[in-house]
């Protein structure tokens, strides 16, 4: 043979090679191609729906988690700085004007009850005035009370009631906070967002920090952030309310021809699919189809039925989302598509990546059939 006809035969030879190797799934690649993808559509009798994004789509699912408190939560207003409540410890001076008092020795002017516990019940008990309920008065009605209970044993006592320190109503805060402990609820720090400063603040980014408190049986949560832009959201608090400071747990897994392969956690409240290409390292260069980026949810039926024009879907639907950068307004609207908890992202390999890796296949097996053939030559001729 001719050698121009043995260069056109070689040639042939690689070609049919290449699209019976390209036709099997031989050539290594990190996942199926858009093919691969649309036939496992429901038009094509699969199982989940191929959308493309547009600004429709982007507006029906953009949902972001809303996080905040109850009406309960919000309706309850400040602690009064001056309510005593169980736990709280006062101290108590009265004055007698008799020269035999009471509640103290011969001579003595006045007599000093100091770190009087109100008990359980809400109760302190004081000699000669019996027990006397504490909690929720203020210390100028448990004045009163004891005056007019020692009214009828001594003239004119007068009496002095100091809240002082004690457990009365505290919180608890845990987590990522300055200073975990136990807080008590006073003056300064009758509101969630002073007391997390009295803690030392949050200790994670702000943006993702996350904010719950459990009272009783109710919880509630917000977004760190929301505290200050929304200041209408910032609760009162109670004796006994935990607080706990976490970071966002929500995540996506990116897949394909990205920079990273992994679970990816979100740095933002908000994350864009522009954000989240950028985030593990953007689309590589010499294998990345920009005309190929898929978002894999599991969507739910409200939102399923808006993006496909329905209203017959029921329950959780497999949603496919189609995001061509290539597009004149392909980066806008990569731009405005929220990402959400649990999404796959994914990016097909460009067609000539996988071309080259067949190719490579091919003339790596020639080569090695040629140097097998070479090898036997020369053990021929020997």
């Amino acid at each position: 043979m001719k050698p121009l006809e043995t260069r056109w035969a070689k040639c042939a030879a690689i070609v049919a090679l290449a699209a019976m190797v390209s036709s099997c799934t031989l050539v290594p690649r990190s996942g199926p191609n858009k093919r691969e993808i649309y036939a496992g559509s429901v038009q094509q009798e699969g199982d989940a729906f191929v959308v493309a994004v547009n600004d429709r789509v982007t507006r029906a699912t953009a949902v972001v988690p809303a996080l905040g408190f109850s009406p309960e939560f919000q309706r309850a207003g400040q602690l009064g700085s001056d309510t005593i409540r169980p736990g709280d410890i006062l101290s108590l001076t009265i004055w007698e004007n008799v020269d035999k008092p009471l509640l103290g020795p011969e001579g003595q002017v006045a007599a000093i009850l100091e770190e009087v516990q109100v008990d359980g019940a809400g109760f302190i008990f004081v000699p000669y005035a019996g027990r006397i309920r504490a909690a929720g008065n203020t210390p100028e009605s448990i004045r009163n009370i004891i005056s007019s209970k020692l009214e009828e044993q001594t003239p004119d006592p007068q009496v002095e009631v100091r809240r002082v320190a004690g457990d009365g109503s505290t919180v608890s805060l845990v987590g990522a906070v300055g200073a975990q402990g136990v807080y008590p609820i006073e003056r300064p720090t009758r509101t969630l967002s002073t007391m997390l400063a009295n803690a030392g603040g949050v200790t994670i980014v702000p943006e993702i920090a996350q904010i719950t408190v459990l009272r009783g049986k109710t919880t509630g949560k917000i977004w760190f952030q929301d505290l200050y832009d929304h200041p209408e959201l910032d609760i009162a608090l109670r004796g006994g309310d935990r607080i706990l400071v976490e970071e966002d747990t929500r995540a996506f897994t990116a897949l394909g021809a990205t920079g990273t392969q992994s679970r990816v956690n979100f740095t933002t409240k908000d994350l864009s699919a522009i954000e989240a290409i950028a985030q593990v390292g953007g689309l590589l260069t010499t294998s990345s189809d920009p005309t190929g980026v898929f978002v894999f949810r599991n969507e739910a039926e409200p939102i399923a039925n808006q993006v496909l024009g329905r209203s017959d879907l029921s329950g959780a639907q497999r949603m496919v989302y189609v995001l061509d950068l290539t597009k004149p307004n392909g980066m806008f609207v990569a731009r405005d598509f929220v990402v959400r908890d649990g999404d796959t992202l994914y990016v097909t390999e460009a067609p000539i990546t996988t071309w080259n890796k067949t190719i490579a296949a091919i003339t790596g097996t020639l080569t090695s059939a040629d140097s097998l053939l070479s090898l036997g030559a020369i053990g021929g001729g020997t």
